[in-house]
């Protein structure tokens, strides 16, 4: 038979080991705080094993539990001395939640548990502190209905208030006995209104209760929330901890408290925490009353004059302090702790690895391993990797006022906040102007490469994590909000309405990319600071790590950041929003219109020297390091115009009539573009676009190499391959283009064909296509809609709750489908190599910088993994990670 509850303190130990997955993270630190003598009120736990049965069972509890349950309160009983439900010296108990990791404020707590209105009586004598034993009761009455009746929880503060204001009390403090007992009265009055039902007296019965509110709160929608945004799985459990209760609120010699064994926004090396004296635990995290500093230099840095904890209980504070010592000892990491001192008596009530910012993170991690508590290998595995967001962009400043309008999806992290501009245009003039600006748009696409530039930051009414949008914002590191569906563009007028808000065009507005929060006027901004800290931990995770990490890049610019950030190179440069420039969208036109071939390599030519340039500026910023140059892969009719007052224009630049560009937009148009007439299949069609390209590559390459004495290695991607035999036309064209300049210009430098795997076909037959292409890229953003059906801009309607229902762990857009997708790759993986040993394998999608996607290209062996610019730390510290984990 199962067992479900395990007991700890008084020197019992049934087995638990501190076993978080059993016992949750709170009950196995409770059970590893007791171990180690600590002073912990005996208790026992529920296991989170209980919970995933009592869901899959319908919310039932096996008959087992019941004497298991009577047989941890008989633990309890025999170690205070108390009985739970006694009259005379009654026994309370905590009720509180515990997940394998903290979910802090999302799940349910009960205190005092076993009042009633004998018990009350009992304790008020035992302790000889009525009001204590009165403002206790009143307190667990206000607790029980709010988490386990469910009932209005403003109601019984609203009673609280009103008793205060005709007492004329401002702290709770300051009622008496006689007070709070006459509240108890109102509070059971409201309890019997709203619920139809007296108030429970029984304490098994309110056990049992908050039993299951702690086990409902696991799916509750705040903590489906929370496991959603932190990639918890929702089939974990929580557990269910029981405690004998310690009192914080019994004079002045009780306390509360909530400390830190370092600084956790900072990463100091000192103390940090708040207390309250005679509260109780919730007054402080609740802040229905202003906690004091625990440390005396804390109160003195903020000029506080309330007595520190420090001051005002010293030899209190001592024992704490080697506490605090102890237990950062013994787990080797940051604790955030709290404790209760009940009448000069310290209790330790929970202890947990803290959270911590980022900056704190790093310094934490390398102070820690400097200081020789932990390895450095430790140091590299213990850094959130998703967390190294926070340095690398602006933040909003914590303490500055926001006018909170709307929020969409925090789909590009980084803070800006500009001028509304409608269209890219206005963007780019404002930006040439000195003006900042934000681009809103219904949803963007890569005609807007260039007010997307201009832009600080870009909101979009429509589009998911992983929508045009958001990959391109990321990639140049600028902050993005998409899926905003609360926002209505109006574009004719240059409106935006926003609920009951209205703003126009070159009102001032801020986006938050790492919250989705979009706000009025202009919130100041914090500037990234890549201390000394960030550089050392760098350094120790690239001695671990075996995965390359190159940048999805595609200017100089991109590049330069990407080599600052450490990229090994360009794992994916797009070169289809260098033809969307201004300058030479014309002559791509002129291409498009043209009906014959000799029309169309006019054209081109045109295009050869602007695309020589690029390449040239890309390759002098990567020198010596491999690029990898995506050829051609929309489709040709997304550089036509769309909408009628852009077609005379269109028309008159490039020397035809308005009819015939109509007629060759229509002829282009396609009813499902990204299955259509694009990738390869552009090259197939229309060789010479292939060819210019490939010309402009060599060309640029031997350029470099001339100039700096050190030649880039050019690997030329060919798209949306799906047969070996549109790679081997395309080869040809690229290896022919490359013998021709050769000979041209009496020199050469080493390249490689390959193919970006982005299609099912190509994964199974990845053997046959590996006889010609010399380098795979799995292009994981098309992968995965080709393979799961589901189009990525418009996933974000529905996906969320995909993930709710727990048909998707996580959006497949934003960390790899393993199952499916990740299985793809590695038959395409094995198959490649059975025909080409050695061929060189990569990433390629917005996976490339998600750090669960790069452990599982770490388990399949893949050779390097490619992100944007801002996500290049993130991804050597996640490949890092992974190479630990992997040993």
């Amino acid at each position: 038979m199962s067992k479900y509850v395990f007991r700890f303190g008084g020197g019992v130990d049934d087995g638990g080991k501190g076993d978080k997955n059993l016992l949750g993270g709170k009950g196995a630190n409770l059970d590893g705080m007791a171990a180690i003598g600590l002073p912990v009120p005996p208790g026992f736990t529920i296991t989170t094993e209980m919970c995933t049965r009592y869901y899959a069972d319908g919310e039932t509890y096996p008959e087992s539990l019941n004497a298991e349950v009577a047989n941890g309160i008989a633990h309890i009983e025999a170690v205070t001395g108390k009985k739970f439900g006694d009259a005379g010296d009654p026994l309370l108990v905590s009720v509180r939640s515990g997940a394998r990791v903290s979910m802090p404020g999302m799940m349910d707590t009960v205190l005092n548990l076993g009042l009633n209105d004998q018990t009350v009586e009992g304790l008020a004598a035992v302790s000889g502190d009525a009001r204590f034993a009165w403002d206790s009761y009143r307190r667990f009455i206000q607790m029980y209905s709010d988490v386990v009746l469910e009932l209005d929880h403003g109601k019984f503060e609203e009673a609280l208030e009103i008793a205060k204001e005709d007492r004329g009390a401002y702290l709770d403090t300051e009622l008496t006995a006689d007070d709070w007992r006459a509240l108890v009265d109102e509070y059971k009055a409201l309890v019997l209104k709203q619920w139809g039902k007296p108030f429970p007296q029984d304490v098994h019965e309110q056990l049992w209760g908050a039993i299951g509110a702690v086990f409902g709160s696991w799916q509750a929608d705040r903590a489906k929330v929370y496991r959603r945004l932190n990639n918890i799985p929702g089939d974990w459990g929580t557990a269910v901890n029981v405690q004998a209760m310690v009192f914080g609120n019994m004079g002045d010699t009780s306390a509360t408290g909530v400390a830190f064994t370092r600084d956790p926004a900072t990463g100091e090396n000192a103390y940090y925490g708040e207390y309250l004296i005679n509260a109780q635990g919730e007054d402080v995290v609740a802040g229905i009353r202003t906690p004091q500093y625990l440390t005396t230099a804390a109160r003195e840095r903020a000029g506080a004059k309330p007595l520190s904890m420090e001051e005002a209980l010293p030899e209190t504070y001592a024992e704490l302090a080697n506490v605090f010592h102890i237990l950062e000892t013994h787990y080797r990491d940051m604790q955030d702790i709290e404790f209760t001192v009940q009448q000069g008596k310290l209790w330790m009530l929970q202890t947990r690895s803290g959270k911590r910012t980022a900056k704190a993170a790093l310094k934490i991690a390398v102070d820690m391993a400097n200081e020789g508590l932990i390895t450095r290998e430790e140091a590299v595995a213990r850094v959130d990797a998703n967390a190294l967001d926070q340095l690398l962009h602006p933040t909003l400043d914590p303490k500055a006022p926001r006018d909170v309008l709307t929020k969409g999806l925090p789909a590009s992290p980084g803070a800006a906040s500009g001028q509304i501009v409608f269209d890219a245009e206005t963007a780019e003039r404002l930006n040439e102007l000195g003006e900042a600006v934000i681009l809103v748009r219904i949803e963007t696409s890569p005609e807007d490469i260039h007010g997307m530039h201009a832009a600080k930051g870009i909101l979009t009414a429509r589009g998911g994590m992983t929508s045009h949008a958001a990959v391109v914002a990321r990639g140049m590191g600028r902050p993005c909000v998409s899926g905003a569906g609360g926002i209505s563009i109006d574009a004719p007028n240059r409106l935006l309405r926003i609920g009951e808000r209205l703003l126009k065009e070159r009102d001032i507005i801020t986006i938050d990319g790492a919250t989705g929060e979009v706000m009025a006027g202009e919130v100041p901004t914090v500037q990234p600071e890549l201390a000394g800290d960030f550089g050392t931990l760098m350094v120790w995770a690239d001695g671990v790590r075996r995965l390359k990490v190159r940048a999805n890049a595609e200017t100089p610019a991109d590049c330069k950041t990407a080599r600052e950030f450490g990229a090994e190179g360009v794992g994916l440069c797009r070169t289809e929003h260098m033809f969307f420039d201004a300058e030479r969208i014309t002559n791509v036109r002129q291409m498009i219109l043209a009906e014959t071939e000799a029309g169309r390599r006019e054209a081109l030519a045109k295009l050869l020297p602007a695309q020589r340039a690029d390449f040239f500026g890309i390759f002098t910023e990567m020198a010596g390091l491999p690029v990898t140059i995506r050829l051609l892969d929309p489709p040709l009719h997304e550089f036509l115009p769309h909408e009628d007052v852009d077609f005379a224009d269109v028309a008159a630049a490039a020397g035809v009539s308005v009819e015939i560009l109509k007629r060759r937009a229509a002829e282009l148009h396609e009813f499902n573009p990204m299955l259509g007439h694009r990738g390869c299949r552009l090259g197939v069609t229309y060789p010479e676009i292939y060819e210019m390209q490939a010309r402009a590559i060599f060309e640029a390459a031997l350029d470099v190499a001339k100039a700096s004495g050190e030649a880039p290695i050019p690997e030329v991607m060919i798209p949306l391959v799906a047969t070996r035999r549109e790679l081997e036309l395309m080869k040809d064209i690229v290896d022919k283009t490359a013998k021709a300049v050769f000979a041209e210009r009496g020199a050469s430098v080493d390249y490689l064909v390959g193919t970006m795997i982005e299609l099912p076909r190509a994964a199974l037959k990845a053997g046959e296509i590996a006889e010609v292409g010399e380098f795979f890229s799995f292009g994981t953003n098309d992968l995965t809609q080709t393979t799961i059906g589901i189009s990525r801009d418009d996933a974000g309607r529905f996906l969320t709750q995909y993930v709710d229902k727990g048909i998707f762990a996580r959006d497949p857009f934003i960390s790899l489908d393993v199952e499916g997708v990740g299985e793809l790759i590695q038959i395409a993986a094995e198959r490649g190599r059975a025909t080409r040993a050695g061929i060189k394998l990569g990433i390629c999608g917005e996976h490339g910088g998600d750090p669960a996607s790069i452990a599982f290209c770490e388990q399949t062996g893949l050779d390097y993994v490619s992100a944007s610019p801002y996500r290049v730390p993130i991804a050597r510290l996640a490949a890092a990670q992974a190479a630990l984990a992997k040993k």
